[in-house]
């Protein structure tokens, strides 16, 4: 049976011509200080990415892609799932708009309908789930109506989507979506020939427990050697597990030969204070034998698909300042906002690892154990950071009392005091429950008492 399976996906790799073998980037664009579109499409040729995805289907991007020869992924975002969906000619109307405006002189490979809409539970979210599937058959049936063959449908999904990840034969989705949708999803994955794209990080995993996770495993240069006790299958890295835990949540559901492809991943290159091994020199690590790994002729797979080929996203051409959430969420770029690069990479693996300059030295690899507070960033709008001010101390808990007149934080006057205090005390508060020290932008965290610090006096 395994040696069915492994000529299964031989014979598939071989059939599928649209699968480009280079490396390709998540092109993201949450950010204020970013090149234009024309710059980021000649940044990516330059860089030699064999595709590109982005988040929706943006018209000068796409047509700036065209005769490129750059693979080209687009998007249908999640507030329009539930009406292509429901009616046909809402999602030929899509792809006529989408699709055939600049088919075949752009690219187009995959459309991506919604973007990790498995992972929110909210009741706006469920009522989503059950679109899923029926929009990405209609988008299907779009592309045959027009005799396009060559472009797959699939949906980026997050690792959330398992209940359990190790040992990766333990790998099984989560019970309130196993049968519901993703037992319609692999049936339409399979019997269409397109991807299981997942979005896979083994930063969080590592950063959530590096005491358990060597580091080096999680950045794809490790010699330690993990068997697993199911399978018997020898792992060297944690992608390798992520990536077969997700082969043997499918296999359970009974579709082992559905290909993946790897959405999104990467390392973060800076973060906040407690977001431990985020820097440079890691995510170069990462990226650099990440690449390696994914590209060119003899593809490595993974133990439990040894050779085969998995076309790999890397997340993302640059920082984007207004992405929310803690700080790492801003800094996954291989590019600066200036279009200046982080490190060195080159994305077709040929180059060797001591050709490369030296990187600076990590110095936050251990979690911090030190005092953080969070105040507000220098220059920022004030009336911004009045309102930023105003909803810290509306929170209630009495974040603000000791910045009434009279009370011992009042003086100095002033704004940005005031505020550094309420995010301080707000952070404080909230941290536990998922609050972080953003503030749309306004706030930042240091590891000095802001009482020392000459600005606020």
């Amino acid at each position: 049976m395994c040696g069915v399976a492994l000529l299964f996906f031989s014979l598939l790799v071989l059939s599928d011509a649209i699968a480009t073998r280079k490396i390709g980037v998540n092109y993201g664009r949450l950010g204020n200080n970013l090149p234009s579109a024309y710059q980021s499409i000649e940044t990516l040729r330059s860089m030699r990415a064999g595709s590109v995805k982005l988040y929706d289907a943006n018209p000068e991007i796409l047509t700036l892609l065209a005769r490129t020869n750059i693979h080209v992924s687009i998007m249908v975002t999640n507030d329009e799932i539930i009406s292509i969906a429901a009616n046909q000619t809402t999602a030929n109307k899509w792809v006529e708009d989408n699709v055939l405006r600049y088919y075949p002189d752009t690219m187009i490979r995959t459309i991506l309908v919604g973007n990790e809409v498995l992972s929110s539970s909210s009741d706006a979210a469920k009522q989503i789930w059950n679109h899923l599937v029926p929009a990405m058959r209609r988008i299907k049936i779009s592309l045959r109506a027009q005799d396009i063959r060559n472009i797959k449908v699939g949906t980026p999904l997050a690792m959330d989507t398992l209940q359990t990840t190790f040992p990766p034969s333990n790998g099984t989705f989560r019970p309130d979506i196993s049968t519901s949708v993703m037992v319609p999803l692999l049936n339409f994955l399979n019997s269409s020939k397109s991807y299981f794209f997942i979005d896979v990080y083994p930063y969080f995993p590592w950063s959530a427990d590096p005491i358990n996770i060597s580091l080096n495993f999680a950045l794809l240069q490790s010699n330690i050697k993990y068997t697993d006790p199911g399978t018997g299958l020898v792992y060297t890295n944690l992608l390798d597990q992520m990536l077969d835990s997700v082969v043997f949540a499918m296999t359970k559901l009974g579709y082992p030969n559905v290909r993946l492809s790897i959405a999104e991943t990467g390392w973060p290159n800076a973060g906040d204070f407690e977001e431990a091994g985020a820097n440079i020199k890691n995510a170069a690590t990462y990226n650099r034998n990440l690449v390696r790994k994914m590209a060119g002729s003899n593809p490595t797979g993974t133990p439990a698909r040894p050779g085969a080929f998995i076309p790999t996203f890397i997340f993302a051409l640059y920082d984007e300042n207004r992405k929310t959430g803690p700080g790492t969420e801003r800094h996954w770029g291989l590019l600066h906002p200036n279009g200046t690069s982080m490190y060195q990479i080159d994305l077709t693996g040929k180059r060797a690892s001591s050709d490369y300059e030296p990187l600076p030295p990590a110095h936050n690899n251990a979690p911090y154990k030190g005092k953080l507070w969070c105040i507000a960033a220098p220059g920022v709008n004030l009336t911004e950071l009045e309102r930023a001010l105003t909803f810290a101390c509306n929170q209630g808990n009495g974040t603000c009392d000791s910045l009434t007149p009279g009370k011992e934080c009042y003086e100095p006057l002033s704004v940005a005091w005031h505020a550094s205090y309420a995010f301080s005390s707000y952070w404080a508060e909230f941290r536990s429950q998922g609050a972080n020290c953003y503030f749309n932008g306004l706030a930042l965290q240091t590891n000095r008492n802001p009482s020392e610090l000459h600005d606020f006096k």
